[in-house]
């Protein structure tokens, strides 16, 4: 099924919710969410994108690809920002794709490249996010903004059959 810009009957609804940690804005085609970086706060993220997209008729390939970018994203934030940093994680359905976006609120740290880091090195112990990440998605970039760094990735349905 294709992905539509609205989607006004989804199976499975979205509805506002915060508590400590997180707080949740479902939009028509994704969700926003303002969230702590903990671990029980990634497995709410991972639920969300899976029944956000496929509420919009996404793919379970396109569905994991999203969840896969989406906490190679969350790693790298914290990782540069630390255990418990504020994040705000937005996924979206587009025509083209699903985009995913995170933002965290360190501007001058950003995603870089490992020099010789190849995704079949079975002793690095870093560096394969971002070549994953330029498997799955079209393209991404980063983007400074007044409260810290967002970094955008879409994952377009038609490469390599993803969706």
């Amino acid at each position: 099924m294709p992905l539509t810009p609205h989607a006004p009957s989804r199976p499975y609804p979205l509805t506002p919710t915060a508590s400590l940690g997180h707080y949740l804005t479902p939009t028509p085609t994704g969700f926003t969410l303002h969230m702590t970086a903990t671990r029980g706060n990634l497995r709410v993220v991972r639920a969300l994108t899976a029944r956000s997209l496929l509420g919009t008729g996404a793919s379970p390939d396109m569905v994991d690809a999203a969840q896969l970018v989406l906490c190679e994203l969350y790693g790298n934030a914290v990782r540069a920002c630390g255990d418990y940093v504020p994040l705000v994680a937005e996924v979206e359905a587009v025509p083209a794709g699903v985009w995913v976006r995170l933002h965290d609120p360190d501007g001058r740290r950003r995603p870089r490249r490992v020099p010789g880091a190849r995704l079949d090195d079975g002793e690095a112990e870093s560096g394969r996010g971002l070549p994953l990440i330029d498997l799955l998605a079209s393209g991404w970039e980063v983007v400074t903004t007044p409260v810290g760094k967002q970094v955008r990735c879409l994952l377009s349905r038609d490469r390599d059959g993803a969706n």
